[in-house]
This record gives C-alpha cells, structure tokens and sequence, in this order.
C-alpha cells in the first residue's frame, strides 16, 4: 500500500529541527527517531509501575502508565494512518504524553503540586517536557533525548495552545519557562493534526479502560454501566448477540465496539473540520482557531455522561479514594522529608540540590520523586517513616 501523505501533514524531511544538531539518519525518519529515543527512555521503561487508576501492584491486568500509553498510541496510529497524517510523529507524541507523571497518577500530582507551591508550582506536562529535554541522560553530547521540533510541540501542545498572545508568561507552568527555547514552541498556537490525535486517543483509551478496569475489579456495576448513554447500548447489543459468552467476553466485546464508535466518530467530525477550513499545510492548522481533530457534539454529550458517571462510581469509590489519600500522603511526606534534609537524597541528587529549603532543592526533590513508581515511593517511604524497615 502507497502511503500518500495529506497536503496539513508534518513532513519528517521538512521538519523545524533539533535544539542540537545531528545527521539525519539513512534508515529512520526524523519522528521515527524520536519514537525510538522514547521508548528507549528510562522515563518510559518507570510507567510500567506507575499508577493509571490502581496502585500499580494491586493486580497484574489493571492498566499502568505505561499499558494506557501503548493502547493511545495504537488508537493514534490508526487516526493517523487513516487521515493520511505521520503515523510516527502522532505514536511519539501518544508513548511521551505521560512520562511526566508522578508515582500515584493524579493524586500523586496533586500532592506534588501542592508542595511545590511557593518553587514555581507542578504540572505533569511541563514535567514531561523537563524529562525529554534535560532528565534523561543517554547522550555525551547534550542532556534529554533532542527530539524534533515537532514532537516537542506535540507533547507540550496537544491538549491546545498554552496561553494566548499578550498573556503574561509568569503563569505558566515553571517547567515550560525553564526550557531554554520555550518561545520556539509558540505556546499561543494549536499543534498539528498528529499531536492532536493524540490527545483525543489519550480521551478513546482512558474513558473505555477505566470502564474495562472498573467493572474488572468489582467497583463498577454492570448493571450500572448498562443505564449509561452510548455505553449502555453498546453492551446490550453484545449481550443480544451473544447471550451465552459470560461476563468478562461481553465486556472484551463491548470495550472493542466502544473503541471502534469512537475511532470512526473523530474520523468523520475532523474530515469534516479539515475540509470547512481549507487547510493546506501543518502551518494552516497551527494558525486556526479551533482544533481540526475532534468528537462530534453529540459523542461529546455522551462522553460527558460517561465522565461523570466515573468520577462519582469509580474514581470517589472509598477504595479507590483511600489508595489516592495514601499516593498523596506519601509524596508529601517524602517531598517534606528530602527538602528539610536534602542528605537523605541520594548521592546524584544530593549533588544537585542547594541548602534545606531553597528553590533549588525543591526543584530536584520534585524532579525526583516524580520519577518514582508507584513502588519505589513506597519502599522509600517505608525506609524513612517506618521502624520495621530498619530490620
């Protein structure tokens, strides 16, 4: 099959470049370069104990970081394979999207964001962008992995443009400003079609697998579930089919349509979007108003229901609630801990940090507790907190 590429996609020979110039490779597109490095990350390698919605070790077939990122990036390789968009640029932006978060998922940012206040705040995306341009540390040449242009853009812009023209930088995320270049990735603009991709895979993944997950570990009722719009037909349409296959196959069925309604649904509203705007090239798409890739307004609506649904069944559930309360505590407890003493850091780390107290320590406190797993924070904490690990 002849792959044509769309007049508004990213062209990896046409690409803006690297903060650190390298020859391009014989064998491998500038954004197939870029997938690999992140794969190859030790930030990447961290997800897999890192926290989705379960404590990572709950159990072995509850998403992590990382199984989440690798089903948004197989959800983006086909919205891009079938908009005729680089399938490598939009992988890169999906596999990168969440290697800025803390151990814990979002409680674990919430706990960080709440130390972090008074040192420039927390915020997991411009974290990420700190992590692939400054903490990884594979190359004698440079710091962070000196990712293309456009894959820096997709990552720091796919959920939108970051402030508008005229906006005061000082409210942006610490992360973003610390970033040399941070003008370059023209923060007031939207990002191309392949980084928006990703960030409406990210939107397909979580809400049909925190479903999947849900009713998996028994916090989710599938009678529940069945009252919900679009879900709940979905189901029943299995179930009619199939009376016979039992609950978890009527639940790998049902995630599967799920998946599939809301692929071709972003397919059909963003043809429609590109072709109401006339854009011709990824610059056209960058300057528009509004994003090209998108739901349809009644997907939305439904989309919404789902969310709420989650919030108040799932993600309040008091199981749920108190291993969020715990991540929390613990990121605060050890943030408090390692600022207070920075010795009790390790040695590369201790080696960063200024006096008890200063911004600067903050910042490599922050930088390393949010590269713990889920895991490790706990062994941490336990060595510090509590007595029996002295044995």
């Amino acid at each position: 099959m002849v792959f044509t590429r769309a007049p508004y996609a990213c062209d990896p020979a046409k690409t803006r470049g690297r903060l650190h110039h390298q020859a391009e490779s014989a064998t491998r597109s500038a954004f197939q370069r870029d997938r690999d490095r992140i794969i190859h990350s030790t930030a990447f390698r961290r997800l897999k104990e890192k926290t989705q919605v379960f404590v990572a070790h709950e159990g072995d077939h509850f998403r992590t970081r990382l199984t989440h990122s690798l089903e948004v990036a197989q959800i983006a390789r086909t919205l891009a394979r079938a908009l005729q968009v680089d399938e490598d640029l939009a992988e890169a932006a999906a596999l990168a999207h969440d290697l800025g978060h803390p151990p814990f998922g979002h409680s674990g940012e919430d706990g960080l964001a709440d130390a972090m206040k008074g040192f420039g705040g927390f915020d997991h995306n411009a974290q990420t962008l700190r992590v692939i341009t400054l903490l990884e540390r594979r190359y004698p040449e440079f710091d962070g992995l000196n990712l293309a242009w456009e894959t820096l853009e997709g990552v720091v812009k796919h959920n939108g443009p970051l402030m508008k023209k005229g906006d005061d930088p000082a409210k942006l995320p610490w992360g973003f400003t610390a970033y040399e270049d941070w003008r370059g990735l023209e923060l007031h603009t939207h990002s191309s079609v392949e980084a928006q991709i990703a960030a409406l895979s990210d939107d397909i993944a979580y809400n049909n697998h925190d479903i999947d997950d849900g009713l998996r570990a028994g916090i989710l009722k599938l009678d529940e579930v069945m009252e919900l719009l679009l879900v709940g037909d979905v189901f029943r349409a299995v179930r009619e089919q199939y009376p016979d296959i039992g609950t978890s196959l009527t639940i790998h069925e049902a995630i599967r349509r799920l998946i599939g309604l809301m692929v071709n649904d972003v397919l059909e509203e963003t043809r429609a979007r590109l072709a109401a705007s006339g854009v011709d090239s990824p610059e056209a798409v960058r300057a528009l108003d509004h994003p090209v890739v998108s739901f349809s307004e009644s997907m939305l609506v439904q989309l919404s229901a789902v969310r709420r649904f989650l919030y108040a069944n799932m993600y309040l559930q008091y199981k749920v609630k108190r291993a969020k309360e715990k991540g929390k505590r613990i990121v605060r407890e050890l943030f408090e801990a390692f600022l207070n003493d920075p010795a009790l850091l390790p040695t590369e780390f201790h080696r960063q940090a200024d006096t008890p107290g200063s911004p600067e320590t903050a910042r490599v406190v922050c930088d390393y507790i949010a590269g713990m797993t889920d895991r490790y924070a706990i062994d941490q904490h336990r060595q510090l907190f509590h007595v029996e690990a002295w044995r």
